[in-house]
């Protein structure tokens, strides 16, 4: 059985899908988008995060730190990120939680016992379980044997994906997903490639496959100000959407950067702290431009 690498469970979501459902992160994305508000996803490798204000000066990770990543002068200790191969030693030792592991290997039997405690909310609600990351197409092996499982116990499966992944991963999977949560940003491939590491075609390509091949594709757009939310960009998304075989929903996201300070605890640098969230009434003046397509728009997840 493949085990697979995972970031985060969370549990009682609403805006991944129908009802209340489980959303398993994984660990890996092959765009870098500067707007992320999850930057722990992005890279496949172990990574450690760092909160120095809950220190209380045990002095516990010094001890067991192999590589000489924590030192200490006058009481005070310090984190060399450059010597930190992410190994959690400090983590198991450190009571106060100031360095943790960003993710976790997990089997299939582990990440299904985490879906199915939740089973009566699935069967209440009209929910089920959302695989998000990062991106999830990443591990298109485990994830397939995941979504199994969750065929075989009848549990709903939405699959939220960037789009830049293979197409045979995207094909494999397809017949075992209920719903297909597929993220656009820029129509332009230079400014897609400008903002998120990546050029657009294969996303589109995609996107145009399972649209043709899936009765259940919801396309969602954040809506990064000064970035996507210019006229043209948005006519040519309208255009797009509009055009494809039965997709007829789209959602809008309105940037948050709720997800800013997890960049300082990684050691990296948050690309647009100057961009603001969009205010109500811009979002429904993108939602009545887009309207005119003939398509379904609904503000938020």
């Amino acid at each position: 059985m493949e085990n697979g690498k995972i970031f985060d469970i969370m549990k009682y979501s609403i805006h991944d899908g129908p009802g209340i459902r489980t959303t398993v992160f994984f660990k890996g994305c092959p765009l870098h988008c500067q707007w992320c508000h999850n930057p722990e996803s992005q890279r496949f490798e172990q990574e450690l995060m760092y909160w120095p204000d809950r220190c209380i000066g045990c002095g516990q990770c010094l001890e067991v730190c192999p590589n000489g990543a924590v030192t200490s002068e006058a009481g005070k200790f310090e984190y060399l990120r450059d010597k930190c191969f992410a190994c959690g030693a400090c983590s198991t030792v450190c009571h106060a939680g100031v360095r943790e592991l960003v993710a976790k290997t997990m089997s299939v039997s582990d990440v299904m016992a985490e879906i199915e405690k939740d089973l009566i909310f699935y069967d209440e609600s009209g929910g089920g379980v959302t695989f998000s990351g990062g991106e999830a197409i990443m591990q298109p092996v485990f994830l397939l044997e995941v979504l199994k499982e969750c065929r075989k116990k009848e549990i709903h499966t939405a699959v939220e994906t960037c789009g830049y992944v293979k197409l045979e991963s995207l094909q494999m999977i397809s017949d075992y997903v209920d719903l297909f949560l597929y993220d656009l940003k820029l129509m332009d491939t230079k400014k897609h490639q400008e903002f998120t590491g990546a050029p657009n075609e294969l996303i589109l390509g995609n996107l145009r496959w399972l649209a043709e091949h899936h009765p259940q594709v919801i396309v969602r757009v954040p809506i990064i100000p000064t970035i996507n939310d210019d006229e043209e960009n948005l006519s040519q998304l309208g255009e797009f959407v509009a055009s494809l075989r039965r997709v007829t929903k789209l959602h809008i996201l309105p940037y948050h950067n709720a997800g800013s300070d997890k960049y300082r605890r990684l050691g990296r640098r948050y690309l647009l702290p100057g961009i603001q969230p969009p205010d109500n009434e811009r979002m429904e003046k993108i939602k009545g431009q887009l309207e005119q397509f003939g398509l379904n728009i609904k503000i938020g997840g």
